[in-house]
């Protein structure tokens, strides 16, 4: 079960498993295109078998990376890339409103028997470059399992404002466009996964579709490979420790779902209203990433996210 990293200086970090070397992930940090809001994202994401789970600058929205944080609509600005959703008129190529998300440097990293641990600092820019937010993220490898076939990622982030007046966090949905709440911790499948099967704590078998926009503990996502046989599955879980206090309800987020046109999860920080993060307060987050082989029904998953201590 032994874990090992490899940091490549000023460009990613990998977490591979096992004596075969099975790359579980790549920590890509290096900045990429402007137009497409650089941030750091783990692409390319795999199973134990080998699997890949995650897709990378798809034709249809470049700026989908892997899994990463983002901020669709963050007071005026757009943290997510592309071009911007403005209501009345659509998404439009707007460069002045395109921001990013820094690298600064690395409290930790390191690899030992079977968990891994990447913790970052970064910064929170609009396209000026100013200084709105200071993150303290936290990426760790841990709970695998050969024997499920599974292995767990935990994500935290601590996002604190450092401007003088409100950071307000939003997404196109809050600005006008329906079902569109993505914002916060975005996953890209691979195209192979259109059309796969999502479930969640609440629902089993949802009813006319995929479930945006709904509350749920978590939400699982099976697909089938191209390329090679078999399906996996991708499982969202939210901390207890996520407060949202929200007139929507008081579960940390709704989710932001699609497994047509291309397959993508968010458990959404801003779907159906605006989070607003005052001057020097912090935003923290965690997540559960289960990445397993095979396609698991819920009770097995349910199972398994019951026996995983946070």
């Amino acid at each position: 079960m032994t874990l090992s990293l490899t940091h490549v200086h000023g460009d990613r970090i990998t977490v591979a498993h096992g004596a075969a070397g099975t790359e579980l992930f790549s920590y890509v940090y290096r900045p990429e295109a402007d137009w497409e809001a650089p941030k750091p994202y783990l692409h390319p994401v795999r199973t134990l078998s080998g699997g890949v789970v995650t897709d990378y600058r798809p034709n249809d929205h470049r700026w989908h990376k892997g899994l990463q944080l983002t901020a669709s609509h963050l007071s005026g600005q757009n943290l997510w890339g592309g071009n911007t959703y403005v209501h009345g008129d659509g998404y439009l190529a707007l460069p002045q409103k395109v921001g990013s998300m820094a690298h600064v440097s690395f409290e930790r990293v390191e690899a030992s028997g079977d968990r891994a641990v990447i913790a970052e600092r970064l910064t929170w820019h609009p396209h000026g470059g100013e200084l709105w937010a200071e993150e303290e993220r936290r990426v760790e490898v841990r709970d695998v399992d050969p024997e499920s076939g599974s292995w767990t990622l935990v994500w935290t982030s601590a996002v604190t404002n450092r401007r003088d007046e409100d950071l307000r966090f939003g997404s196109p949905t809050t600005h006008g466009r329906p079902a569109a709440g993505y914002t916060g911790l975005f996953w890209r499948g691979p195209r192979a996964f259109r059309d796969g099967r999502v479930f969640t704590a609440e629902c089993a078998e949802p009813a006319g579709g995929d479930p945006m926009g709904s509350q749920a503990p978590w939400l699982a996502y099976v697909g089938e490979h191209d390329g090679r046989d078999g399906h996996a599955t991708v499982v969202f879980e939210h901390a207890p420790s996520n407060d949202h206090l929200g007139e929507k309800g008081t579960h940390p987020a709704h989710w932001f779902v699609r497994s047509d046109p291309f397959a993508a999860v968010a458990p959404s920080w801003a779907f159906h209203e605006e989070l607003v993060l005052p001057p020097g307060e912090t935003l923290a987050r965690s997540y559960r990433v289960v990445v397993a082989d095979g396609a698991w029904d819920h009770a097995r998953v349910a199972a398994h996210l019951e026996g995983l201590a946070w």
